[in-house]
């Protein structure tokens, strides 16, 4: 018969059994597991299509990226039983509408419902039900709907919104492609009813979705918190009665307004001066004078991590992500997220990790080792170096893009030789300090010790400083103390600032002078600077330093 002439098939009625049926849809959907409820909503599209004969069932739901449309989540066709489920982008279906979707290049990936049914889909997402017995029967303005129906074979169909907490999470269809037919208003209460039960599996599934996000956002919240009061209980105890930026000299002044300048903002520091000038009591003090003193700041020393962990210590790693990684690791730029981190002895950082670290400057972004998701932050950086970087980047040890990105607002931090006027106050705060710790109390140091401190040299700066009025205190008895300087030459007033490399050779010249230029054995000067005599022996060669009577190779 023509499809024109066809008469309109009249369903039957619903067995009484139905009611039973859809009790037990209810029980299964509401009980069951996550990872089930595919299988599950599958099957009962199966058992109402074959209870109300209906050819094929599709459930459309709201993506989470769209609110305004419907994407195809499962697909059951009656005719085509016998075949495996299939998935397609996600989505679970038999028969020959998942053929055809999985066929043609033509039908989009997600089988969004606007693509191929924008006026069902403007109802069915306000709230409406729609029932159609007749195509032919469809308004002009469904002509797009109406083509996609005979393309999928449709001859009636009815869809139904599936709506919980006042929203539309989707909608079920049910249609015929076998010959057209009539929807009672009793039939399609009772597949509003079917409706509601999935539903509510829908939206508990989604809760229960939420529920672990929120539960696995409240973990790593958690562990934060812990590696965060972790590194807060050790910044405390390395703080424990912490020596303040004394001074009054013109070159300490210089660089106390250049800190007050820069702390406010966020902009990246280079702190660089010889070692032990304070480069990280200066990085402290920018640091609580900025708006993120709230929280701790975290310290790297880029020197004391071999090479090959230090990727894992600043951005973290996954479990598993190398052999022996048995547990998941916070990385220090994670944990200084909304903080400041300070990158010590930057010039050490290995070239592969520049890289990286290059990237996070420039994108705010990282990931960990083992995960290709990135990890949004925002740190500030504070770095610093008693290297030459400049050197460093013509030589090819320090990238030359990363020392731009670090260079924004250098400080350079005087060496103790520079502001000798200094050195009393420094001395003195250090000696009240160690008092309290060691239990002893000096009323002043000696005048002597006062004016040899001044004279000295200082290639270990406030460090050796420290070190010398350690050992004083001590040794001294009596209420003044008397300072004992090392035997390394002291310079004369008024002479020019050596070099690292010039303080190096007159150090290592000295000691050679002391042993009578024996550099092994027990008495030798490879013992003495703890240095093994082969590498002494390059490093001669590297300052020029030779025997006397003997000429350098």
């Amino acid at each position: 018969m023509d499809d024109a002439t066809e008469p309109i098939h009249v369903a039957p009625e619903p067995a009484s059994g139905f009611e039973a049926l859809l009790w037990d849809l209810f029980l299964r959907l509401m009980d069951v597991p996550g990872d089930r409820v595919e299988a599950e909503i599958l099957d009962a599209q199966r058992r109402l299509c074959r209870a109300l004969d209906i050819d094929r069932s599709t459930l459309w739901q709201v993506p989470p990226d769209d609110a305004g449309s419907l994407r195809i989540t499962h697909m059951y066709d009656v005719e085509h039983d016998r075949l495996p489920s299939v998935s397609i982008d996600g989505s679970v279906m038999h028969g020959s509408a998942s053929e055809f979707l999985a066929s043609d290049d033509s039908v989009p990936k997600h089988a969004e419902a606007s693509d191929y049914f924008p006026w069902v889909t403007r109802r069915l997402l306000a709230g409406e039900t729609v029932a159609i017995a007749d195509l032919d029967g469809l308004p002009a303005e469904a002509a797009a709907d109406l083509a996609a129906l005979r393309r999928f074979g449709t001859r009636s169909t009815v869809a139904v919104p599936l709506q919980a907490h006042g929203a539309v999470l989707g909608c079920l269809s049910f249609a015929t492609t076998r010959r057209a037919r009539q929807w009672s208003g009793e039939l399609v209460t009772r597949f509003e009813l079917i409706a509601q039960v999935f539903a509510k599996a829908l939206a508990r599934r989604q809760t229960e979705e939420q529920l672990r996000a929120a539960v696995g956002d409240l973990q790593r919240l958690k562990d934060r918190l812990h590696h965060e009061n972790v590194y807060l209980r050790d910044e405390i105890r390395d703080r424990q009665n912490p020596m303040q930026i004394a001074g009054t000299s013109a070159a300490l002044r210089r660089t106390l307004d250049l800190v007050g300048q820069v702390a406010p903002t966020g902009a990246t520091v280079l702190l660089l001066g010889e070692t032990g000038t304070g480069k990280e009591r200066v990085a402290a003090a920018i640091h609580e004078l900025s708006p993120r003193r709230s929280r701790p700041m975290v310290k790297v020393n880029c020197a004391a991590i071999p090479g090959t962990l230090i990727e894992s210590e600043l951005f973290g790693r996954e479990k598993g992500a190398y052999t022996g990684a048995l547990t998941r690791q916070t990385g220090r730029f994670d944990l200084a997220n909304g903080s400041t981190i300070f990158l010590d002895e930057i010039g050490d950082l290995p070239v592969e990790t520049q890289t990286k670290l290059l990237r996070v400057i420039e994108t705010r972004e990282f990931e960990r080792l083992g995960s290709p998701n990135p990890i949004h932050v925002d740190v500030r950086i504070i770095a610093a170096t008693n290297k030459d970087l400049t050197l460093a980047v013509r030589e090819g040890r320090f990238r030359e893009d990363l020392f731009f990105r670090l260079n924004v607002f250098p400080i350079r931090l005087p060496a103790l030789r520079e502001r000798p006027e200094d050195i009393p106050l420094l001395a003195m705060a250090i000696v009240d300090e160690l008092g309290a710790s060691m239990g002893r109390q000096f009323d002043a140091i000696s005048r002597a010790s006062l004016l040899a401190l001044q004279q000295y040299d200082w290639p270990g700066n406030i460090r050796e400083l420290r070190n010398v009025v350690e050992r004083a205190m001590i040794t001294t008895d009596g209420p003044a103390l008397n300072i004992e300087l090392p035997s390394t030459p002291v310079r004369r007033p008024g002479s020019a600032p050596l070099s690292l490399k010039a303080l190096e050779r007159e150090h290592v010249l000295a000691v050679l002078q002391q042993t009578g230029w024996r550099i092994r054995g027990p008495r030798g000067a490879a013992v003495l600077l703890g240095l093994p005599p082969t590498t002494l022996e390059n490093r001669m060669t590297r300052l020029g330093i030779a025997r006397p009577g003997k000429k350098l190779p």
